[in-house]
């Protein structure tokens, strides 16, 4: 821990539970669950209410272990904006879409509601899909494989999905998809050391229109600003960059941050806790076992618009082993609390407070 920071890493809860490393988190958008893939092939979510004790600690419980059976690892995770169905990505190139029996918006918790059942799987990658992600309508699904390709799918009623483009702009593996927070703009990011944006042509088809080139290595991971107006990369070559919306389809890199020994796995923009002008925390992790928090500002120059405070540091966050991904949780009345996954096999759950 670091002394001499604002803020520091509080852990809350320690769910073990995975026989083999943890590779992705996800929060329910819309109800306290929280969600983990594994190479062990399962998905265990968990459900999460203020205990009892008087104080504003909350209690974290196992709710269910889903079998997938997917054949290979679950790589990827993630929610529709309902919160009703979840997508998993494995290496067994397949998706899945997994509904549960009697779930309701009524139920909060949904701790009683049936079990979780494959309602479609979406077959197409040739090898390992790696990152799949919902749009923010839910209307779209993304998926990404070390095949090289980004597939675009339409999510219709009754768990039918169409493919709406296959993308090959990258030259090698591509690790992670992701969507902008409320328009219809897929990021992707590759072992080929670029980020390829893409939009939809209503007269034609999905196309890149942009590719951003800066970082030296492998790009690990995306996460968009909550408003929308920046991008920030992680990678291999220990770097974290922040890409700036200029024009309505062209970004450029306006800050690089370090804080990392090896390389950076995950990231994750939240809303974080502060004045209006700053543009949220955002949470990185990876090989060295270390979760940093910055909060990202705006500034009045031209030259160097952004400026970054690191508020929070812990070393070995899952003791000697990698952090494979990070998440703040999307629910407002958590905006402090993030999640981890481990090589351990654990998923912890952290609170930045006041040091």
């Amino acid at each position: 821990m670091d002394v001499d920071l604002p803020y520091r890493l509080e852990l809350i809860s320690d769910l073990p539970g995975h026989d083999e490393r943890a590779w992705q988190v996800a929060w329910n958008p819309t109800k306290p669950l929280l969600a983990s893939c594994s190479a062990d092939k399962s998905v265990r979510t968990y459900s999460y209410r203020s205990s009892d004790n008087g104080n504003k600690s909350l209690a974290f419980s196992h709710v269910s272990t889903i079998p997938t059976g997917h054949t290979k690892t679950v790589r990827s995770i993630a929610w529709a904006p309902s919160g009703r169905a979840l997508a998993t990505g494995s290496f067994d190139s397949n998706v899945g879409i997994w509904e549960r029996e009697d779930i309701s918006d009524s139920q909060d918790t949904g701790e009683s509601a049936g079990d979780w059942e494959c309602v479609t799987l979406l077959e197409g990658h040739e090898t390992e899909c790696k990152s799949v992600g919902y749009s923010s309508s839910g209307t779209l699904l993304a998926s990404c494989s070390r095949d090289k390709t980004v597939w675009i799918w339409e999510v219709k009623p009754d768990a039918d999905f169409e493919c709406m483009g296959v993308l090959m702009e990258h030259s090698q593996d591509v690790k992670c998809v992701a969507w902008h927070p409320s328009e219809e703009i897929l990021a992707s990011a590759s072992y080929d050391d670029t980020i390829k944006l893409y939009i939809d042509d209503p007269s034609e088809d999905w196309f890149c229109f942009s590719t951003l080139s800066g970082h030296k290595s492998t790009v690990w991971s995306l996460s968009w600003s909550p408003q929308g107006s920046y991008l920030a990369s992680s990678s291999d070559d220990l770097t974290i960059r922040i890409w700036k919306r200029v024009e309505e389809y062209k970004w450029k890199s306006v800050l690089e941050l370090r804080g990392h020994e090896r390389s950076i796995y995950s990231i994750s923009w939240g809303v974080g806790k502060g004045t209006s002008e700053n543009l949220g925390w955002l949470a990185t992790t990876g090989g060295d076992g270390k979760i940093n928090v910055w909060e990202i500002t705006e500034t009045e120059h031209t030259k160097d618009p952004l400026s970054a405070n690191l508020l929070a540091r812990v070393s070995g966050a899952h003791d000697v082993n990698d952090v494979n991904s990070v998440l703040w949780c999307p629910r407002l009345e958590h905006p402090d609390m993030l999640a981890t996954a481990g090589d351990d096999g654990l998923v912890k759950v952290w609170r930045v407070v006041p040091s």
